[in-house]
């Protein structure tokens, strides 16, 4: 993962780095490529002290306690899906307007939208769970002039959620020996089961385009 792997982020920014990151993700469009999952589950392997084979100084004391990061992650995640949606407000259509690039695609739009039109409401819990649709699903959100008050109490359930059941997953992971001794493993595990939904989505679109 070079530059973007968890294990290195996390030894070189610390907590505030982590929230930085997961800020990023969850509420700027340029922040979609960043590695949110198994940033979060790597953060709670380090805080149950399982994490000191991925190196860069990761002992259990390289984190605050496990409280103290579920109640920081969170907060990151959800003030980064409010202004996310009010870059989409403010903004409107004219954010997605814009020419295929390296890192931004229309595809990507279309596969926000698409789950977007499919879930309705709910697409702001579920996208958190959907790596590149939680990015963009909460700026296309403000850009439909979604309820805020809606949007705020769904944001505040998906970001919840999100940020501890990953955490927690490392975190309970973190104790167990074959965990210890294949952490790279288990967190490349974790990518590859983000990616999932977007998989499935990708031969959803391929069926219909058949069809």
């Amino acid at each position: 993962m070079g530059f973007l792997d968890p294990g290195h982020l996390i030894g070189t920014f610390g907590l505030v780095g982590i929230m930085l990151i997961l800020f990023a993700e969850c509420g700027l469009l340029i922040g979609f490529f960043l590695p949110g999952d198994s940033l979060l589950f790597t953060a709670g392997l380090v805080a149950a002290g399982g994490a000191a084979s991925l190196g860069a100084g990761l002992t259990k004391d390289a984190l605050p306690p496990l409280w103290v990061l579920l109640v920081c992650f969170s907060v990151a995640a959800v003030l980064g899906n409010l202004v996310g949606y009010w870059i989409g407000f403010r903004a409107g259509p004219a954010v997605f307007n814009k020419p295929d690039s390296r890192l931004f695609k229309a595809e990507y739009v279309e596969r926000s939208h698409a789950f977007f039109e499919r879930n309705g409401n709910k697409t702001i819990v579920l996208a958190r769970f959907v790596p590149i649709v939680r990015t963009f699903a909460t700026v296309m959100a403000g850009a439909s002039r979604m309820n805020v008050r809606s949007f705020t109490l769904f944001s505040l359930i998906g970001g919840v959620a999100w940020a501890v059941s990953i955490t927690l997953l490392g975190y309970w992971l973190g104790g167990h020996a074959v965990v210890r001794d294949h952490i790279e493993l288990f967190v490349l595990g974790v990518v590859v089961v983000s990616l999932v939904p977007i998989a499935v989505e990708y031969l959803r679109n391929r069926r219909r385009a058949r069809l």
